[in-house]
């Protein structure tokens, strides 16, 4: 179908699909087998100005918006999820700092990231606290001119990687939820470390460990916003974050889908290819109906951020619920069409089912996911009565 791209967003996802093909794909089973971090990728990103995509045009950055980012997000992904998540868990590390940093903290950080010269990331899950992220633990007290911060933050996507990270941790700890601040911490400050690497079902050349803080101490300058916005900082930063997974699960599915069809014109059973049958037809139609039906939401959620309306939780959860179900099923069924090939490590389908899975599962379980859509249809009929 045609969205009626602009020129500049159709150059922009040329661009990204120029080095998906060029420098993802020829290593991406290589990535995944030998689980190893695509520093050298996120270099030629940044040489193409892909990792400024959302950063402001003052501070170095394409200043673009949330529909650029699901083209580049998506192209990506046509390639190799976990580079795409490694590139995209940047982004969401930092979201709170584009709107709610200060004048001085962007002047500091923005330019570093927009050039690539340092990866960011969100550090908001603890053992303890995952889909129920007002349990978290992590504190962070005030000490004269300096915040001291305290905790255990689990499964951080570039963590030990990244050079900046924006924690989530209790200022008020009385307040419970109410009391949480957001914090920018680097990774030279004295007192934070990093767990082990974790082994993945998926998603294995991005990174993953424990960001372990003990006694870190920040300067104060380094809160963002005011003690107490912890939360609605996490919210807005998963409600703009949200559409880019999906539009990654979008470029995972497409991939998949042309993986399938390529072997079904191939493969010959019965003195056919495969693809004339009408079972395996019926497969690939369900695949390519999904897919681009999740694309057209993804894409048109995108566009409404983009107007910068009051509030698109809902619409955000609707792109990343659908989208990434959408992932799995066609990822599923793609390997069901190549049957004992598809199964095989020889061929890529496997690491995208394997690969669709975090999808579901990560900035947001979909019944996470589900929650929200279903309290935001709840507060909308109410309004109706």
């Amino acid at each position: 179908m045609d969205y009626l791209l602009t020129e500049e967003q159709t150059m922009l996802q040329d661009l990204a699909r120029q080095i998906t093909e060029e420098r993802i794909k020829p290593i991406r089973a290589q990535l995944d087998e030998e689980e190893i971090f695509p520093t050298e990728i996120i270099k030629d990103l940044a040489q193409a100005d892909l990792c400024g995509v959302i950063i402001p045009e003052e501070y170095g950055g394409l200043g673009l918006g949330a529909m650029e980012n699901c083209l580049v997000g998506e192209a990506l992904a046509t390639g190799c999820v976990g580079v795409a998540t490694t590139f995209g868990a940047s982004l969401l590390g930092s979201y709170p700092l584009l709107y709610y940093g200060t004048d001085a903290q962007k002047s500091r950080y923005l330019p570093r990231l927009a050039k690539g010269e340092a990866l960011a990331a969100f550090c908001l899950t603890e053992p303890q606290a995952g889909s129920d992220a007002g349990a978290i633990l992590t504190t962070a007290v005030k000490d004269g001119d300096s915040y001291v911060l305290n905790g255990t933050k689990q499964w951080i996507t570039n963590a030990g990687e990244a050079e900046i990270y924006t924690v989530i941790a209790l200022t008020d700890p009385a307040k419970g939820a109410r009391g949480a601040s957001a914090l920018l911490v680097e990774k030279g400050d004295p007192g934070i470390s990093f767990g082990k690497k974790e082994q993945k079902m998926g998603i294995r050349a991005s990174v993953t460990r424990e960001v372990i803080l003990e006694d870190c101490r920040i300067p104060k300058d380094r809160l963002l916003s005011k003690e107490g916005m912890g939360f609605i900082i996490t919210m807005k930063t998963l409600d703009m974050a949200r559409p880019g997974v999906g539009a990654s699960a979008v470029g995972l599915a497409q991939a998949a889908l042309d993986e399938a069809a390529a072997f079904a014109k191939e493969r010959q059973q019965f003195g056919t290819p495969i693809f004339s049958f009408q079972a395996v037809q019926h497969l690939l139609a369900n695949m390519a109906t999904k897919l681009e039906a999740a694309r057209a939401l993804v894409y048109s959620v995108a566009r409404f951020i983009d107007t910068k309306p009051k509030d698109f939780s809902k619409a955000s959860a609707m792109a990343k619920v659908f989208a990434t179900d959408m992932a799995m099923e066609v990822t599923v069924d793609a390997v069901q069409v190549m049957g004992g090939h598809g199964y095989m490590r020889e061929y890529p389908v496997e690491k995208m089912m394997r690969d669709a899975k975090i999808l579901q599962i990560f900035e947001g379980t979909n019944q996470i996911m589900r929650n929200v859509i279903g309290l935001a249809l709840n507060k909308e009929y109410s309004k109706k009565k």
